[in-house]
């Protein structure tokens, strides 16, 4: 569903008792005579307690990615650390602007 269907629905469903069940919202969708299109979209949405309308929202524009549950293996880093053997050492040169005076 897109964006401003979905901000309708969300308009819509204003006045209903949160947190709701899909029932629920299906039910006061229809008792505020939502388009078909709306129901449809609502019978849609998964089996689950919606704390707020814009929960709903996200569910049906899927505003955030899908997360995948298989993730890769970590693997050996490979090359020298930043910095070279800087990266290790306890008191490197950071850097800094250097007094003038004291640079031969």
């Amino acid at each position: 569903m897109d964006t401003a269907p979905t901000a309708e629905l969300q308009a819509l469903l204003e006045g209903v008792d949160l947190p709701a069940e899909k029932d629920a919202l299906l039910a006061y969708a229809v008792s505020q005579r939502a388009e078909p299109v709306f129901i449809a979209a609502l019978r849609e949405l998964p089996e689950r307690e919606y704390q707020s309308i814009d929960e709903v929202g996200e569910e049906l524009v899927r505003v955030q990615p899908v997360r995948h549950e298989e993730h890769a293996s970590p693997h050996e880093e490979s090359g020298a650390p930043p910095g070279g053997d800087a990266y290790t050492d306890p008191s490197p040169d950071t850097g800094q602007v250097r007094d003038l005076d004291s640079v031969d």
